[in-house]
């Protein structure tokens, strides 16, 4: 199981492919993760948001983790794999934190409870309640989907929890790590890929970058030149993949992802799951762009 010290570097979220009857892509989820194995990656991440998380049922989160192990096993690098489990409702919460320690995950990734928009101490019992289960918990702090923002000082208590070894930052900003750096903190994942070299910067151990499963050398070389302390180097590099950062964000991810993993023959199809749609042509021109110049 991971524990604080092993939160560094860079863990990828996995996409879920589907075939375009919008069914469970297997083969193509298995020549996706073989090629992500070849990275230096930290871990990867499963049924997070970019893995499409609200439309996934659980038994196919276990066809997915079951792939990967094989996966793993057939390439020899047996990574650690971290599944998320965070609902809106603490009960179906800890429920799939007991079956993702069953299913042999290194850690949970719980969401800070979303639509309901419950109170600070709510939200401290749940993450309370999740951590006792005993699998290793990486809160996640994303206010933009969540619909309700932690304080600094209730993430603290979170991360205080016992069970807990870290957060993955995806506040829209810098502002909560250096509070939570200057009150003393368990690790912090960049959760948000355009401020990935800034948070580095700031005290950041590492990232889970839905990004990084494109170009994903060149993420590693970011985090390996910020932490031997050659900043400048790490802005140079990732200075250079920020315009595709810009386009993977600018609908909902992952369908931009997607469309680019499919686009490069990794996935077969670019299909997501209702209510999530295919994206603009407008888009899709603008990512070709992005990929020429990016050759150039």
């Amino acid at each position: 199981m991971l524990n604080e010290r092993d939160l560094k570097g860079v863990y990828v979220p996995v996409v879920t492919p589907f075939l375009p009857n919008a069914e469970l892509d297997l083969d193509s989820y298995r020549n996706y993760v073989e090629k992500l194995l070849e990275e230096d990656i930290q871990g990867l991440v499963i049924n997070g948001t970019t893995g499409e998380s609200p439309t996934v049922s659980w038994e196919e989160v276990v066809e997915l983790v079951t792939t990967t192990k094989e996966c793993m096993s057939a390439k020899r690098n047996p990574l650690p794999l971290v599944i998320g489990t965070g609902t809106n409702d603490t009960v179906s919460t800890v429920k799939r934190t007991e079956m993702a320690g069953q299913l042999g995950a290194d850690a949970v990734l719980v969401v800070t409870p979303y639509y309901s928009r419950p109170s600070q101490e709510g939200i401290l019992e749940h993450y309370r309640r999740a951590a006792q289960v005993g699998v290793p918990v990486i809160a996640y702090e994303v206010p933009s989907r969540t619909g309700v923002r932690l304080t600094a000082d209730t993430i603290k208590r979170i991360l205080d929890l016992d069970g807990v070894i870290g957060l993955k930052d995806s506040s829209g900003g810098t502002g909560l790590l250096s509070e939570l750096t200057r009150l003393g903190t368990k690790p912090v994942l960049c959760g948000e890929d355009l401020y990935f070299h800034a948070m580095l910067g700031q005290g950041a151990s590492g990232g889970i970058l839905a990004s990084a499963n494109v170009n994903t050398s060149a993420y590693i070389d970011v985090y390996r030149l910020a932490s031997q302390g050659n900043l400048a180097g790490a802005k140079q590099q990732f200075e250079l993949l920020v315009p595709l950062i810009r386009r993977l964000f600018q609908e909902s991810n992952p369908a931009p992802l997607k469309w680019l993993l499919a686009r490069q023959g990794i996935l077969s199809s670019d299909t997501v799951r209702l209510p999530m749609g295919p994206i603009t042509q407008a888009l899709q021109q603008e990512l070709e762009r992005t990929i020429r110049n990016s050759a150039e």
